[in-house]
């Protein structure tokens, strides 16, 4: 691709959170996605070489934008409007140039029936031809059509998980930029909402936000300790998740400490 649209609003309203190198990160990995017409690499330290990020800084931005805006798939790492913008490209590039084609053959033919003075009344030359056997049985050569990646033996009839909050997947659907998303990519946030859970973040608080803000894709969301007011630990992490599989499996909320203990009323008892 020689050029993509790049929506100014939509841009700001997802990456206003990030610094400034993230950002700038994030249009180089949108760039190489578009120029190479496929999904980035795997290597991250070799995406970090054709993009120049070569400082500890930058190639943490790389990594950190991966993880939020690509989904990690086994051809590379997967971006669904860049996708999206690809096909439409290709669609409307070979439209152009069937047009094109036509147009050129016309302009030639004007110029022969010019030169020979024919206008278009007679044939310019006489051409053998095979005779036809049966003139009804003729089927004109179909059109070649653009090439578009086949999806059929991929694409499964998406079902919503049962333990999705299906309010705010309903909520973050309605919204204008979400409507039209195809089963591909709703099981690709299902994956990632999934990741999430495993790893103990809120993610119903990022369905939400998404939800409220009508944002196209899902942001990751930050694991917070909300006694300390810090940062999860991957212990503290691994042991929420555990805590909430737990309580899906079996209905009930994770016992506290305080639950451990028994009351013991002190009158009734007489010491011997």
């Amino acid at each position: 691709m020689k050029h993509y649209p790049h929506h100014i609003g939509d841009f700001n309203g997802a990456t206003r959170h990030l610094t400034r190198i993230e950002r700038s990160v994030y249009r180089d990995l949108l760039d190489l996605y578009y120029d190479t017409e496929q999904p980035l690499n795997t290597d991250v330290a070799l995406l970090c070489r054709r993009i120049l990020a070569n400082s500890n800084e930058e190639s943490t931005a790389v990594k950190q934008v991966l993880k939020e805006f690509f989904t990690s798939a086994k051809l590379g790492w997967y971006h669904d409007r860049c996708e999206a913008v690809i096909y439409s490209y290709h669609q409307n590039t070979s439209q152009k140039a069937l047009a094109g084609k036509a147009s050129a053959e016309a302009k030639r033919l004007r110029k022969q029936q010019a030169m020979a003075g024919t206008n278009g009344q007679q044939p310019l030359k006489s051409v053998a031809t095979k005779p036809q056997r049966n003139s009804t049985n003729h089927k004109p050569k179909p059109e070649p059509k653009p090439l578009t990646k086949d999806k059929s033996a991929t694409i499964v009839a998406f079902v919503l998980p049962e333990w999705i909050d299906k309010n705010l997947w309903d909520g973050w659907h309605s919204t204008p930029k979400r409507k039209n998303a195809t089963d591909e990519q709703k099981t690709l946030a299902v994956k990632k909402i999934t990741k999430w859970r495993d790893e103990g973040l809120d993610w119903r608080d990022a369905l939400e936000k998404s939800a409220i803000g009508g944002y196209q894709g899902l942001f990751a969301p930050s694991a917070i300790n909300g006694d300390k007011g810090q940062a999860l630990t991957f212990a503290e992490r691994d042991q929420l998740a555990k805590q909430k599989r737990w309580e899906e499996m079996t209905g009930r909320k994770w016992p506290t400490e305080s639950q451990y203990f028994i009351d013991v009323d002190t009158s009734v008892l007489e010491l011997k």
